[in-house]
């Protein structure tokens, strides 16, 4: 049987991320606004690229 071992990094990554949600009431759009807060005075750019779009082959079909 294989044992699940627990990375320290991801685990402190993980602990950081709930403190800073439950500050929030786990509320997504007060979360949100908080990181672009942060972003706005950091004083860095922050680039956006525009989602691409898809292209399909014309022999692209759907598998059964």
């Amino acid at each position: 049987m294989q044992t699940t071992q627990t990375d320290p990094i991801i685990a402190e990554v993980r602990a950081a991320r709930d403190a800073h949600a439950a500050r929030f009431g786990y509320d997504v759009a007060e979360i949100f606004r908080d990181i672009r807060a942060m972003q706005d005075a950091s004083g860095s750019e922050y680039v956006c690229h525009p989602a691409r779009r898809v292209v399909t082959m014309p022999d692209d079909s759907p598998s059964p």
